[in-house]
């Protein structure tokens, strides 16, 4: 059951949204983002929403008095989970139009819980600093350049786990730890794939297999290592590409980029780095990675791309090399 909360909505960005939450259907349809392949609508239960919202709103303390605020759109579950947050805690939210910049441009004295993508943690910072309590970021990886932005400022950020058909998060982590935690009502292991398996004795779906690999601490948190698919096995070595760009970020500078695999005659696969900028100095990065980075983990490649494809929410869409 939901409660009587007030939503801020100007430009009328999320209507389509609470019109069909207040239908009479059990089910919303969302989007997924398609960062693990082709987005597709999808129906999610509206009795399972509430589930999550309630978790988080129980987590950061949401109530009645609680002003949340959403820069994103309404389009995506991480938009639509907000406007059920304030809904189920009877709260107010405020919908902005997404932007780089977020709260640029809004009279808004404080925001209790905040939710954005990676690119929006600088822009959000510059306008927000001061009025944020708590604020949630997903959608895709956050840098290590980003993790020490968002530590250093102080405020109160999580990192987010979780998926379109779980509505929204189940873990979070602080950005200072590695280690995500669940959630109230989730628990977790892991298959043998090493890919983590969520299970939930309150939301429909029950027990949940993804293709993320992890390192299980206990039934109640882990360490996000990649993606099965993403994984590279060079020389009889997995290598999981998501672990060692976080390694290698600080000497590739500003540049946004990947790791992949190719076929290799001597390794079976090989590490590459895919690199978005055409006057990019790949001859300093790889001095830099060879005195710095561990030579299992140094790319055996360099493959510079003007601009990278990224999905909706900012996560880079990557691609094995043939």
């Amino acid at each position: 059951m939901t409660r009587s909360y007030r939503i801020i909505d100007p430009e009328g960005l999320a209507a389509a949204f609470v019109e069909e939450w207040q239908n009479d259907k059990y089910h919303i349809t969302a989007r997924t983002s398609g960062s693990t392949g082709t987005p597709k609508d999808i129906h999610l239960l509206k009795a399972d929403m509430e589930l999550s919202a309630r978790a988080t709103c129980h987590h950061f303390g949401i109530g009645p008095e609680s002003v949340l605020f959403c820069p994103l759109s309404t389009d995506y579950i991480a938009g639509k989970m907000m406007i059920v947050r304030a809904a189920v805690a009877g709260a107010t939210v405020v919908v902005e139009r997404p932007s780089s910049t977020p709260m640029a441009h809004l009279t808004l004295d404080r925001a209790d819980l905040t939710a954005i993508v990676p690119s929006q943690i600088e822009g959000l910072l510059a306008n927000g600093r001061g009025r944020l309590r708590s604020v949630i970021v997903g959608g895709a990886p956050v840098t290590p350049e980003q993790e020490r932005i968002m530590t250093d400022s102080g405020i109160d950020f999580r990192a987010t786990y979780g998926m379109t058909e779980t509505c929204s998060h189940v873990a979070l982590r602080r950005i200072d730890s590695r280690r995500f935690e669940a959630l109230p009502g989730f628990s977790f292991h892991t298959d043998d794939r090493g890919c983590l398996v969520i299970e939930s004795g309150s939301m429909s779906f029950g027990r949940l297999v993804t293709n993320d690999m992890v390192r299980l601490h206990d039934n109640k948190s882990f360490q996000w290592l990649g993606r099965y698919d993403n994984v590279i096995i060079s020389g009889g070595i997995k290598l999981f590409p998501e672990e060692i760009e976080r390694e290698i970020a600080p000497y590739t500078g500003s540049h946004a980029f990947y790791l992949t695999g190719r076929k290799s005659e001597r390794w079976g696969e090989e590490l590459v780095m895919v690199i978005e900028c055409e006057d990019v100095d790949i001859e300093a990065i790889d001095r830099a990675l060879s005195l710095h980075i561990d030579h299992r983990h140094k790319p055996k490649g360099y493959i510079v791309k003007r601009e990278l494809p990224r999905t909706p929410t900012g996560k880079l869409l990557r691609h094995r090399i043939k």
